[in-house]
């Protein structure tokens, strides 16, 4: 399957589980939106060779604070942006196959998958962590500015 076509996959699956979800209707464009974006840098991380858990670390930064970002917008919790829009890189496939070679009895590639949902799962998890500094960041940032204006213009 192309880019593109992961692309529209990408903001259907976003739309689908929001809806699932029953979050607020005017925030389902808007999560598909963070949803796709996120998964277009994912792709972008796993065409320049970075792999599977660094795609979901920098995909998971980017929901986090793209899903700050549109709760600010929106005046909305940001949970209700970054749930539906992290649907896509959860390890669901690798869990499978892990589960499978345990009952299988190939420990060896069932101890593999295991490591890799670890990964991915520690590297979501880091990812929403960086992206709540960064959003603290970016507010510090844009008080400081704020200030400034204000004492520039007093």
């Amino acid at each position: 399957m192309g880019v593109l076509g992961q692309l529209i996959l990408a903001y259907a699956a976003v739309l689908g589980f929001g809806l699932i979800l029953n979050i607020p209707h005017q925030a389902l464009n808007l999560a598909g939106w963070i949803g796709t974006l996120t998964w277009g840098a994912y792709l972008l991380i796993q065409a320049a060779d970075g792999g599977v858990v660094l795609g979901s670390l920098v995909g998971s930064v980017g929901i986090g604070v793209l899903s700050s970002l549109a709760a600010r917008y929106k005046k909305m919790p940001a949970i209700i942006f970054n749930i539906p829009s992290l649907v896509s890189f959860v390890p669901g496939s690798q869990a499978y196959q892990m589960v499978r070679n345990f009952a299988l009895g190939q420990y060896r590639l069932a101890v593999e998958f295991t490591l890799q949902v670890i990964m991915i799962t520690g590297a979501i998890a880091l990812g929403f962590l960086l992206a709540e500094l960064l959003n603290r960041l970016i507010a510090f940032c844009w008080q400081q500015v704020l200030l400034a204006r204000q004492n520039h213009q007093d």
